[in-house]
């Protein structure tokens, strides 16, 4: 069930007066089985999975916790982690390694079709892995019922694409009693309208454009086309996602539960390293938390940090899925985070407008190799990028498609996501409180209207579903 769908516009509602009807101790219960349903219509198999191995590492939990013999707690964190990446293998890597393997002793081998991915896998085995190794590492007692914990796996805001929540911030907020009369509407309005404005209007419409370009590769692109690209695929992937997110965490406001932001306009960003801490904010917490802070962190030598940055960035980038463009863009990114910590330390005094024109060039070229299906296709696109690169020709592809208002507009979206983007960052207008209450809700009636009027309403998939 997608959130941009009828469905879910139906689903809602009836969670939403189901829960505040029932009585407190059995609100739960009831979140429980409306976000079981919420799964069981991506696919009725799955929810068996996804039923097995929370339930698993409930167990696992309540078992590590009851002993302090340290081999039995390592045996069974062992049995969770296991489990868990064992799914993500089967599911996600198992084909690409069997395929890969095959064709290193004949190119003419029956290779595999790659298999049906659960929704969410990579995001509620995150999660439930996280609580059994905060167990182990004693940060707290495995004393949650099993109904809560089950719920703290599948709240389905955020089961499907996150955020990855940890126990400590989520799991309180479902222990406690809420009341109906302190829901705060403005923050669900907020949230949901733009959300829906960055996934309907801005990501969905975009794909028109960047996906047949993906596609038709052959149309002999020149290098400033391919950089504008995957600077195009950058804003749709950021607005597809972060959508998601801004949606998810307005949702679970009607329920009176704050979801863990999970991306800090990225698209400011004034390094590699800055862009790193502001997109995907959970998943980055949690590799730092897991892998990072676990191999030594930047307590070692140089040469020993370095490694541990690279197998940070690679390890997130086979979390994104299982092919070798994949492992290119999380390599990329790890090099340049290393050569920057290298450059900062020389205390070059760059201007702020450089840092973020240099970040987007870069961060869109890097996202380049996480958008190609293939490392042909990436390297062509990289030799005409830099080996190739020339300003001959502009954009004569793109200007010579027929439908320019089509791109206007689009130009204009853009311009207000850049533009709500910077006010939040900066908040430089300075208003009095009237003003204040007028402007507010006046631009999300505006935005609520652009919507309907261009919104992309085929109920486009969103692409971390994938993932």
């Amino acid at each position: 069930m997608l959130f941009n769908t009828i469905p879910f516009l139906i689903f809602l509602p009836l969670v939403f007066f189901g829960y505040w009807i029932l009585k407190p101790n059995h609100r739960n219960v009831f979140l429980l089985i409306a976000s079981y349903y919420f799964y069981f219509s991506y696919n009725p198999w799955f929810l068996i999975l996804l039923i097995g191995t929370s339930a698993l590492d409930y167990y696992l939990a309540k078992l590590i916790s009851r002993t302090d013999l340290i081999r039995k707690r390592k045996c069974l964190l062992l049995v969770s982690l296991i489990s868990n990446i064992g799914l993500l293998f089967v599911f996600k890597y198992f084909v690409f390694f069997y395929n890969s393997s095959l064709q290193l002793f004949s190119p003419y081998s029956l290779l595999l079709t790659q298999l049906i991915i659960p929704a969410g896998l990579s995001f509620y085995t995150f999660q439930s892995i996280s609580y059994t190794i905060d167990v182990f590492r004693n940060k707290y007692k495995a004393t949650d019922s099993l109904q809560d914990f089950l719920l703290f796996v599948s709240f389905f805001p955020h089961m499907v694409a996150g955020p990855i929540m940890r126990h400590d911030d989520l799991m309180p907020q479902l222990k406690v009693t809420h009341h109906f009369k302190t829901i705060d509407w403005e923050a669900f309005a907020k949230l949901t309208i733009w959300g829906f404005f960055k996934k309907m209007v801005i990501a969905d419409n975009l794909a028109l454009i960047v996906d047949p370009a993906f596609d038709n590769l052959n149309l002999h692109f020149n290098s400033v086309e391919f950089v504008l690209i995957g600077f195009l695929f950058l804003i749709q992937l950021y607005a597809d996602f972060s959508g998601y997110s801004d949606i998810a965490m307005g949702v679970a406001k009607l329920f009176k539960i704050n979801l863990m932001l999970n991306w800090k306009r990225p698209l400011l960003a004034t390094s590699i390293t800055d862009y790193w801490q502001r997109h995907h904010i959970s998943l980055t917490n949690w590799f730092k938390e897991y892998v990072y802070f676990s191999l030594g962190g930047n307590k070692v030598k140089a040469a020993r940090w370095i490694f541990n940055i690279l197998i940070v960035f690679l390890l997130s980038a086979l979390w994104h899925g299982s092919n070798f463009t994949f492992m290119v863009w999380g390599l990329l990114n790890g090099v340049f985070y290393v050569i920057e910590k290298g450059i900062r330390n020389l205390k070059f005094n760059t201007p702020i407008l450089i840092k973020r024109i240099y970040t987007l060039c870069f961060i869109s070229i890097f996202f380049i190799a996480f958008r190609v299906s293939t490392m042909q296709d990436l390297s062509h696109i990289y030799r005409t990028i830099f080996l190739e690169f020339s300003f001959k020709g502009g954009f004569t592809h793109f200007f010579s498609l027929d439908n320019h208002m089509f791109f206007f507009m689009i130009f204009l979206f853009l311009i207000i996501l850049f533009f709500k983007e910077i006010y939040d960052e900066f908040q430089f207008v300075s208003v009095g409180q009237y003003l204040k209450n007028w402007s507010s809700p006046s631009f999300y009636f505006i935005v609520l209207f652009l919507i309907f009027a261009f919104g992309n309403f085929n109920a486009n998939s969103f692409i971390y579903f994938q993932f």
